[in-house]
């Protein structure tokens, strides 16, 4: 049976949270984008990964989740993160935006 994607339900185990920092570098090779994310997560024990959402047609603004996931019991200290993600595939017509549990910012990539 085929599903509609966003109507399956969400996970219990992963949410949006915040990021204080996102900036777009340029890769090592021309005309290659890598975006990294940077923030302070809630759980020490707590994965944080760049989820693209998913498209029919590519969007002016290709939206980039900043997504944690915990493996069970969250240990209840707050810890640093960074992660990153090449932008290969998943750029809009006018670039990406990052979405965070309460915030979002937008990047024009050329």
């Amino acid at each position: 049976m085929v599903e509609n994607f966003a109507e399956l339900p969400a996970p219990s185990s992963v949410r949006l949270i915040d990021f204080e920092e996102a900036r777009v570098v340029p890769g090592i090779v021309p005309r290659s984008f890598i975006l990294i994310v940077s923030g302070t997560k809630p759980y020490l024990n707590m994965s944080v990964s760049l989820s693209p959402l998913v498209y029919i047609q590519q969007p002016e603004y290709w939206g980039i989740e900043v997504i944690g996931s915990l493996p069970g019991i969250g240990l209840p200290a707050t810890a640093p993160y960074t992660v990153s993600l090449p932008l290969d595939g998943i750029l809009g017509t006018k670039g990406i935006e990052v979405i965070g549990a309460g915030n979002r910012k937008t990047f024009d990539v050329p």
